[in-house]
């Protein structure tokens, strides 16, 4: 472990000196390369030499234990106490930094939102999770932008899709892929009875065109004129794009915008991001069991969060967490939600690693 971390550093002081070389700042492609791999380097570097500090003043407290007069050794021994446990604490934190990580964390997201089983009251819990992740987003800073929607007629969305601006977004908002299901009293409910609804959450990577090539003779894109509400709202001019790639069957359509270039931008961004989550998920289907076992891999199908109203409860049963406080964790504060299925995820990572 401690030979990577010195290679780690090496490249780091490396990646520095580069970024004061005329030539990488001539080439702006370059740079922004050059800057990026440098902080996704800069957590680990500090983290190592934090340990490489503790280990020397441990050493020397040893030093000092050993052979010190009776008052020196004293000193010492409450040193080598307190330092023992945090160099310990430390390597653990290293080995966790050296988990591999995934190459699309620090990227953009796209997300959409498809209402289950449930009819209404489950198109109503789709735009709930879009406000959720909307409020989400803008805790972190980060911004929203609606590429598609498709509002069902009693309120709420059949489909929603929105892109989602920030550093590191992904890497936050992917475990969030899933079934999430509902259980609360519909406001139409005169009985009032719990029902059950679902919607469906797919959070993809943002992807640049030189990451996914489209040939474009597999792609039919239609234009057509986008719905309304009619009267002056009625787009006169078909702007509405709607993208078919007949290898895959995927089809986007994006229709949210004025102009028929904006759409035709957002469509294309949305089918290369799904292209790309294709082929992540065949790398993932190729390689070990312990990789596909998971979180994260795949298991889009299974159920990964109920959100029972009457009992005041979420609870997520990939790592079997349950919460109290829907108002707050509908305003967007999960928080405590994404990072237990994260930490369990690095923890099935070091198992599989030790």
């Amino acid at each position: 472990m401690l030979d990577r971390l010195a290679e780690i550093e090496a490249r780091y002081e490396e990646l520095t000196r580069l970024l004061a070389d005329r030539e990488v700042i001539a080439d702006h492609r370059r740079l922004e390369d050059v800057a990026r791999e440098r902080s996704g380097l800069e957590a680990v570097v500090n983290l190592y030499r934090r340990y490489q500090e503790t280990r020397a003043a441990l050493e020397e407290a040893r030093a000092v234990l050993r052979d010190g007069d009776a008052e020196m050794r004293e000193l010492g021994q409450e040193e080598v106490a307190r330092l023992e446990p945090a160099l310990e604490s430390l390597e653990q934190d290293l080995r966790l930094a050296l988990i591999p990580r995934d190459p699309a964390d620090e990227r953009d997201v796209i997300v959409e939102i498809r209402s289950g089983t449930g009819g209404e009251e489950a198109a109503l819990f789709a735009a709930d999770l879009f406000r959720m992740y909307q409020r989400y987003a803008e805790r972190h800073g980060w911004r929203t932008e609606i590429l598609n929607t498709s509002a069902a007629a009693g309120g709420g969305f059949k489909e929603i899709v929105f892109e989602v601006h920030g550093h590191g977004a992904y890497s936050r908002l992917k475990y969030e892929s899933g079934v999430h299901r509902v259980q609360r009293v519909p406001e139409t409910e005169s009985q009032g009875r719990i029902h059950t609804s679902t919607a469906t959450v797919a959070v993809l990577p943002e992807v640049d065109e030189v990451d996914v090539h489209i040939d474009w003779n597999d792609v039919r894109v239609d234009i057509f004129h986008s719905g309304g509400a009619g009267g002056q709202n009625v787009n006169k001019v078909a702007t509405a794009v709607r993208m078919t790639h007949a290898p895959t069957g995927i089809v986007v359509t994006c229709q949210d915008e004025r102009s028929q270039a904006k759409n035709r931008a957002k469509a294309e961004a949305v089918l290369r991001a799904r292209l790309y989550e294709i082929e992540r998920q065949k790398q993932a289907a190729e390689e070990a069991e312990a990789r596909r076992s998971q979180v994260g891999t795949g298991e889009r199908a299974e159920k990964i969060r109920t959100y029972n109203y009457p009992q005041d409860r979420i609870t997520d049963h990939r790592v079997n967490l349950t919460v109290h406080g829907m108002p707050r964790v509908m305003d967007g504060e999960i928080d405590a939600l994404i990072e237990a299925v994260s930490a369990d995820e690095q923890a099935r990572a070091l198992a599989a690693t030790a």
